[in-house]
């Protein structure tokens, strides 16, 4: 029996560049048409919220993730931390309540469905990503405060410029995006060679859709972002749903879940 699974990420929200209010009933039909939706990473934006506090940021949040689940009980929503909501405050709430969604699970680093695997995809920062680099990156993000008016300001201005869109081509060239993604997944154990055939990621914000390499098929949605293009994403899974999926622990030994 096929799943249709749906993926969509970087849509930043509560970030004055974000235009993903925009795609909310779009997110909803895919939800409702799916039976698993991936939210795979910087969904949310503590760093750069024009909400008043951080605290508020993640109880709005956490009230979006609920609202979406509760309107959607037939859709298994998972949950793929990114690198912008890889935030303390935010684990900590997500420990504590998750719990309160019955058709929500999180997770820090990856999930595997049969033949495809969804991450956030910051492990292409670096040449050569091991797990233990990636926590070393991500704890940039875990205690960082929210960004000040002036730097907010900054940061719209360059977003309404369109200089940011440059730079998402320039450094985020396809190949060179595969290979990293790819070379984290095989040290992570997740290669080709277990059956891995497609690979849904985020992070730098340039759509990509049946991009091959080394026989694996590559998806990116872009980000909902000016100046940018961005899609939600579609695929399949043939098998049983998984039913007690949970996040793991922040080991070097426990970073995804996996149902094959």
């Amino acid at each position: 029996m096929t799943h249709r699974i749906s993926f969509v990420s970087d849509l930043h929200l509560f970030a004055r560049r974000s235009d993903a209010p925009r795609y909310v009933d779009a997110i909803r039909t895919a939800a409702r048409r799916s039976a698993v939706l991936v939210l795979g990473g910087d969904i949310f934006d503590f760093s750069w919220s024009t909400l008043p506090t951080l605290e508020d940021t993640v109880e709005a949040a956490f009230h979006w993730l609920q609202h979406l689940a509760a309107e959607h009980p037939n859709c298994h929503i998972h949950y793929l931390l990114g690198n912008h909501d890889y935030c303390q405050p935010f684990l900590d709430h997500l420990e504590q309540q998750a719990h309160l969604i019955p058709n929500f699970a999180w997770h820090h680093f990856y999930l595997r469905l049969g033949s495809n695997i969804f991450l956030h995809g910051d492990a292409v920062e670096k040449k050569e990503t091991t797990h233990e680099k990636l926590l070393k990156y991500r704890s940039r993000w875990l205690n960082l405060p929210m960004a000040g008016k002036f730097s907010r300001g900054a940061y719209a201005v360059v977003h309404r410029a369109r200089l940011h869109k440059p730079l998402a081509f320039l450094l985020h060239r396809k190949r060179r995006v595969a290979r990293r993604v790819l070379n984290y997944l095989e040290h992570l154990g997740e290669g080709p060679e277990t059956g891995l055939r497609h690979v849904y990621f985020g992070h730098i914000h340039r759509r990509m859709f049946n991009y091959r390499y080394r026989g694996v098929t590559f998806h990116n949605c872009g980000a909902p972002i000016a100046g940018l293009r961005f899609r939600i994403l579609e695929g399949s899974y043939d098998g049983s749903l998984p039913t007690h999926d949970s996040h793991p622990t922040n080991s070097a030994h426990s970073v995804g879940s996996v149902c094959r």
